[in-house]
């Protein structure tokens, strides 16, 4: 059992961190296409960011690497039963 909890961490983390990694660079590349080239803001919170600039850009990052996880622990979840047969190990307590 504690094999399977820690083979399920490693392949929760590693999607999760492929997910963000592919979700960042998309969102960037989406932001420079509807900003005529410009970086997205490398520090929001920097005075010389714009309160619309700083918003937009947390708010999409935020739902967009939010999504891509969730949507990598799904897949990897489904990956994992159909391979194993069984949920992974935490997977099965629903609702608690």
């Amino acid at each position: 059992m504690a094999l399977a909890k820690m083979g399920w961490k490693l392949v929760g983390v590693t999607s999760g961190l492929v997910a963000v990694t592919v979700s960042k660079k998309a969102l960037e590349a989406t932001w420079r296409k509807t900003h005529k080239g410009a970086d997205p803001p490398r520090n929001p919170a920097a005075p010389g960011t714009t309160w619309t600039e700083a918003l937009a850009w947390a708010a999409a990052s935020g739902v967009v690497v939010a999504a891509a996880r969730l949507l990598a622990n799904r897949g990897a979840a489904q990956a994992w039963q159909k391979t194993t047969g069984a949920l992974p190990p935490g997977l099965e307590e629903v609702g608690a």
